[in-house]
């Protein structure tokens, strides 16, 4: 192997999808030398499944990356075809942005950004081998025998770790989309040690779009209302011109097709071995799975402007080719469409999760970490989140400083790490809003207040960008205090206001912010009634009204956040010798021992420990008596 002087670098990212891409720029811009290592440059931040971005849960995950100073709501507000907010019947909690991207344009304006940005140089290789001295990765080798040394290395390999497609009988090797799999390097995590396991993910087939007859379809437009990932975005940028998706159904005859041709689909005849994700199964697991049904839905997505192709969302499948042809033409609106590209199912190595610390560094071998799908995830955005806590933590080690972490009660992305770090994954896991205890703080709409001061300590958010984030917490204070000086008196225009809302009417006055908790009532509403300006800003004033309606339900959860707390600073010795304490379970003595749980809190949340074993656990803590030396 020969090195040179300009294959020294602070951190070395391998696989530019979608967790590589956030690691490597985070790197970079907090000012490390930073090689960002991919097997194919046409593969940089790469959309193989479908081409959006956002819903429930992950849109908060692409806001919390923003507010971090991620990259990734930035890309996909200069590069959408259409944007919605799912769920706006529903309250602020489960509210989710989600965007339809411009599958190529996504791609090369991420690509055009790493390219130009300071101390990040981008390369096509495939990393064979770790460079591993004394327990400490120190760089990697490549397949031609390059060998790059850095302070710490973070893995994103995604699905190309030993990658195989299936399409009904034929299987091969391969990455997603057809790209070149990584196989050396499983086999390199392996002689190091690492527990690794198969997942599968598939993808549905593509249709012509002027071969669809969307007049059997169902439109779904975009909203006419603003809307951005990125807190940067200005209004005045939201696009006019917006695409439309459409939506339509499976039926009995499609059902039929796939049951009669069950034993061709390798996700039944055996030959997949890999778990499938449980939340976006194929479609023949849900005709399956859901006899009962006579139809499941199914999204008909551009994949950009200036093509033809068009995804057929929740249709995924590994099917021979000339049955999902035939699949697809029982589908109304698709009779006549013509299949472009064929779905596929492709299984894949990932490291089992609970081998890593939450920083997401490996714990076996230090200045290792790893992000991304190869953790065990789905998802663009789960990858995108990963990659920037691994990209931030490996700066920081090569920098010598500590690692950074979110707790559960501070981002989804804390509830996804502490997830796998905690409990591993049998399956690939899917943040959803039902994961996290505290939704209602870890709101789409709040991501800036919660995030902007971490991004701005780190590096990642400039001056200029956190003065406008102080002004907006200021304007904010103002409006709640405007509110509180303001009466709203029972005059003859505000009881017609009540009645035509649906409220009941005033039989004294209120203050306005008392007047606000009323489900119905807008602070535009108050304005108007009032002539008072509460706000300018109409962020500012959603963030007013969403803390004054639900401030009952958020100070409840501020009691339950308070109490984990107090549970995180039980720190456990990571010396501690399980086998020494009496009367532990051996169900929690075992998983004690595989996971190591770094605080009471974390070891309450691992499947299987009683409430028991925790108090035996503190007990013994608390008595000193914990390390094997003192044993």
């Amino acid at each position: 192997m020969k090195t040179y002087d300009t294959d020294e670098y602070d951190v070395i990212v391998v696989g530019a999808g979608h967790a590589g891409c956030e690691a490597a720029l985070a790197s970079a811009h907090m000012g490390l030398k930073t090689l960002v290592v991919t097997i194919g440059l046409d593969m940089v931040a790469f959309m193989p499944c479908n081409p959006s971005v956002g819903g429930p849960a992950k849109g908060t995950v692409v806001r919390e990356i923003d507010a971090l100073g991620g990259q990734m709501g930035k890309n996909i507000d200069a590069t959408y075809i259409q944007m919605r907010m799912l769920n706006t019947g529903k309250g602020p909690a489960v509210r989710a942005l989600r965007a339809q991207a411009d599958k190529w344009q996504y791609h090369e304006h991420m690509k055009d950004v790493i390219e130009n940005t300071p101390n990040l140089t981008l390369r096509q290789a495939i990393v064979d081998q770790l460079v591993v001295k004394d327990g400490v990765c120190r760089g990697v080798i490549t397949n031609t025998g390059a060998e790059y040394h850095a302070k710490s290395v973070v893995l994103t390999t995604g699905t190309a770790a030993r990658g195989r497609i299936f399409i009904g009988e034929l299987n091969y090797s391969s990455g997603p989309n057809n790209t070149i799999p990584a196989i050396k390097l499983s086999e390199n995590l392996e002689k190091l040690g690492f527990k690794l396991r198969r997942f599968k993910t598939g993808t549905p087939p593509r249709v012509n779009g002027n071969t669809i007859d969307y007049s059997k379809t169902e439109e779904e437009p975009a909203d006419k209302i603003p809307r951005h990932f990125s807190y940067e975005t200005s209004d005045a940028d939201y696009l006019k011109d917006q695409v439309s998706c459409w939506m339509t159904y499976t039926n009995p005859t499609t059902h039929k097709i796939i049951r009669d041709n069950l034993d061709r689909s390798p996700m039944f005849s055996g030959d997949i071995v890999g778990v499938g994700p449980r939340y976006c199964p194929s479609i023949e697991t849900k005709v399956v799975r859901f006899a009962d049904k006579n139809r499941h839905q199914l999204f008909l997505e551009p994949e950009g402007r200036h093509t033809k192709e068009v995804y057929v969302g929740d249709f995924s499948t590994s099917m021979p080719e000339e049955v999902q042809l035939k699949m697809l033409h029982t589908v109304a609106g698709l009779e006549h469409a013509e299949m472009m590209r064929p779905g596929y199912a492709i299984e894949y190595d990932v490291i089992e999760p609970w081998q890593l610390k939450h920083t997401l560094e490996t714990k076996n071998i230090k200045n290792l970490f790893t992000a991304g799908q190869m953790n065990g995830t789905s998802g663009y955005e789960e990858a995108a989140g990963q990659g920037l806590i691994a990209g931030i933590n490996a700066a920081l080690r090569a920098k010598g400083k500590p690692g950074f972490t979110l707790g559960r009660d501070e981002a989804y992305i804390g509830v996804l790490i502490d997830d796998l770090v905690t409990k591993g994954t049998n399956e690939p896991y899917r943040l959803l809003t039902s994961r996290a205890e505290y939704r209602l703080i870890l709101r789409h709409d709040n991501a800036d207040l919660r995030l902007t001061p971490y991004g701005h300590k780190l590096g990642l958010i400039s001056d200029k960008r956190y003065a406008a984030f102080e002004e907006k917490k200021k304007e904010i204070a103002a409006a709640k205090e405007k509110l509180a000086t303001i009466t709203i008196h029972p005059t003859d225009e505000v009881q017609e206001y009540l009645q035509n809302i649906g409220e009941d009417k005033l039989s004294a006055g209120l203050k306005a912010d008392i007047f606000l908790r009323r489900p119905r009532v807008k602070i535009d509403d108050i304005e108007k009634l009032t002539g008072e300006k509460i706000a300018d800003d109409r962020y500012v004033k959603e963030q007013v009204e969403i803390n004054i309606k639900y401030a009952g339900y958020i100070k409840k959860e501020q009691v339950r956040i308070d109490r984990l707390h107090r549970q995180e600073a039980k720190k456990i010795p990571a010396d501690i010798d399980y086998g020494a304490i009496e009367g532990l379970a051996t169900e929690a003595r075992q998983k004690f021992e595989k996971i190591r749980p770094e605080t009471l809190a974390q070891a309450e949340r691992i499947s299987g420990v009683n409430p028991a074993d925790l108090a035996i656990l503190s007990v013994y803590i608390q008595n000193g008596r914990y390390s094997k030396v003192n044993k």
